[in-house]
């Protein structure tokens, strides 16, 4: 009876084993997992000029009361989100996005773009690791993320360019809020959109 007992819980045990060995092979993988690939590198590459050419383009057909979608910050949002960089990598696409925008016809005010995206992109890529998560099905990440990293970029932009005019901090947040929050809003939907349709086009 022993032996039958003993044979019997073999084939569960060696089955557990072999799932726990599967999971553990699968998280070695993922913290080995070091730098972008090169797919992702061109993932963002593309995002960003795609950004640029939207923010030349179309941004000022959807303008709206001093709102309009910055397509650069959607963008490289967009992309940290899919790519999951760290944090450092994730400095370096904001860098990358500062960088483009010294580009005058992306921004009459270019230099200021610099600490503005690289400080966006910094929101993001802390903020790619929060569960966000609508009665546990319906990712946000991408809404909320994106909301919140444009708000970080577009306050950053408007207190170094109203300083620079003499202007106090109340009067900038309350002057700028409508534009930065606009904009956020407007950045978020496109973002929360694209986002399921991308990572789909991606796994095929």
């Amino acid at each position: 009876m022993t032996s039958t007992n003993e044979a019997s819980r073999t084939p569960r045990t060696v089955g557990t084993e072999s799932t726990e060995s599967a999971a553990q092979k699968r998280t070695i993988a993922a913290q080995e997992k070091k730098g972008l690939t090169v797919q992702d590198l061109i993932l963002i590459a593309v995002l960003l000029a795609a950004g640029a050419v939207l923010k030349l383009t179309v941004a000022s057909f959807l303008s709206f009361a001093g709102m309009k979608p910055n397509f650069v910050i959607a963008m490289y949002c967009l992309a940290i989100i899919l790519t999951r960089p760290n944090v450092g990598q994730a400095l370096i696409i904001g860098l990358l996005a500062g960088l483009m925008c010294q580009i005058p016809m992306l921004n009459a005010t270019p230099l200021v773009n610099i600490p503005s995206e690289v400080l966006g992109a910094l929101a993001c890529g802390l903020l790619i690791h929060l569960p966000l998560k609508v009665a546990g099905k319906a990712d946000i990440n991408p809404f909320v993320n994106t909301f919140l990293s444009t708000v970080v970029s577009g306050y950053t932009f408007a207190i170094i360019v109203g300083l620079m005019n003499g202007l106090e901090l109340p009067v900038i947040f309350v002057t700028y809020a409508v534009m930065v929050f606009g904009t956020a809003l407007f950045n978020a939907v496109l973002v929360q959109i694209l986002t399921p349709l991308l990572r789909k086009v991606l796994k095929k």
